[in-house]
């Protein structure tokens, strides 16, 4: 068993069976609830470019060739923030600690392209990413006690600290110049 991780686009074949695995687990959980299209109108929200350098990125997470996990993100509205998409671990590779690998990737893809603070949503009725981000070190911007049904889509955050590569960088920039 080996795992590795490739950055590639939402079009590469490898990434087929995962989207249309997380197509189909949307339209399970929220059906028609925010459009008539279900889930297929979300998938499609986004142009693949926006998931591509130098202002995002989409990641697979490859085990003997097959895509088990993965995510993506966006720049988001800021200059310095980056949006996360799609944080998704195939059903049949669930408990294993997937996702927060893929998380912890995404950070430091994002860090290394230079942001500093993360910003994504989820929906109401995924209980488990909530779970994930706020054992991550994510802040919910939504009151974390009220019924998620009444928020919707439950807003995280979080900041790129000083470890991340981008504040490394940094430092080693403004030692060599020898402002440190």
């Amino acid at each position: 068993m080996s795992d590795r991780f490739l950055y590639t686009t939402p079009l590469d074949p490898l990434a087929k069976p995962l989207i249309d695995e997380l197509t189909y687990e949307y339209d399970s959980r929220y059906g028609s609830f925010y459009d008539a299209e279900g889930a297929t109108k979300e998938m499609n929200r986004y142009a693949p470019e926006v998931f591509a350098p130098p202002f995002g990125n989409f990641l697979l997470l490859l085990r003997d060739g097959e895509a088990i996990a993965g995510g993506a993100f966006k720049k988001h509205e800021d200059e310095g923030t980056v949006e996360f998409k799609r944080v998704w671990t195939h059903s049949a590779y669930r408990r294993q600690g997937l996702a927060r690998k893929v998380l912890i990737e995404l950070e430091e893809q994002a860090a290394r392209q230079g942001y500093t603070r993360i910003y994504l949503t989820t929906g109401f009725r995924q209980p488990e990413a909530v779970g994930l981000y706020l054992t991550n070190g994510y802040s919910a911007l939504f009151d974390t006690a009220a019924d998620p049904e009444t928020i919707r889509k439950l807003p995280f955050e979080k900041a790129l600290g000083f470890s991340s590569y981008a504040a490394r960088k940094a430092v080693v920039s403004a030692t060599l110049r020898g402002v440190a």
